[in-house]
């Protein structure tokens, strides 16, 4: 399904700019989604993945409406909500409501039927991101859980994570079944940091707000950058910036 080759790199930084109107997009009306990689009816054989990384949705959702129950298996959901809050329901019973800047998580697993809803009164703005497993099956699971913006200053934290260390602990990220990390960041105007990525590995880096540089290469908000493996990048925040970035195998 993916391919370590299926995005296009340049030869001296290793990191690819995919430009926000470049992006899939459709407009449903009560939803408005831009497709970093290729997604129902959008379809790009360059962009049918990055790594273990299989979609990444750029979603805005009208008030009062959103997606009905249907199912999913064998995948791994990350919801990062931007603005406003997505209401969570499953076949397994469970239900919650996740604000901006929290994140859910749901394992597939075997199989699981869900349906999220933007239930206030304004839109919802996230990003909605599907990662492979590593194994098939399993039983289903979700989870929620905030992570202050403030706790992310200057610095990567957390969110989800496939790894026993990161999920464990005080400040434990919610656990996913992926060789996998989702991290997050704040920075101010001006302010650096370095993410490294391992060899062999794949990231995926979308600025939320704010235009920030990669290795002195420019990205504007929701612009997203393919990160190649075996190397460490330096991320220089132009304006103030919220960055989320998916570490995958």
């Amino acid at each position: 399904m993916t391919s370590t080759d299926t995005l296009p790199r340049t030869a001296t930084t290793g990191v690819e700019r995919r430009a926000f109107e470049t992006l899939g997009h459709a407009n449903h009306g009560w939803l408005d989604a831009r497709h970093h990689f290729s997604f129902a009816s959008y379809h790009d054989s360059a962009r049918m993945g990055w790594g273990a990384i299989r979609v990444w949705n750029d979603d805005t959702i009208g008030p009062n409406s959103g997606f009905p129950p249907h199912p999913h298996s064998d995948m791994e959901i990350i919801t990062y909500v931007r603005h406003g809050a997505i209401t969570h329901q499953d076949s397994l019973g469970n239900t919650g409501r996740t604000e901006a800047g929290d994140v859910q998580v749901m394992s597939a697993g075997s199989g699981v039927r869900h349906a999220e809803y933007n239930l206030e009164s304004g839109p919802t703005t996230l990003f909605q991101i599907w990662i492979e497993p590593t194994r098939r099956g399993g039983a289903p699971s979700w989870g929620a859980k905030p992570f202050p913006k403030g706790d992310r200053s200057g610095r990567f934290v957390t969110l989800a994570s496939g790894f026993d260390a990161d999920v464990t602990g005080e400040n434990a990220a919610l656990p996913i079944r992926a060789e996998a990390r989702v991290l997050a960041a704040t920075l101010a105007a001006g302010e650096t940091l370095t993410h490294e990525v391992g060899a062999g590995r794949h990231a995926y880096l979308v600025p939320a707000t704010g235009a920030i540089e990669i290795d002195g290469q420019r990205f504007d908000a929701r612009d997203g950058a393919a990160i190649a493996g075996g190397r460490t990048v330096t991320i220089t925040a132009i304006d103030e910036a919220e960055l989320v970035l998916v570490d995958a195998a």
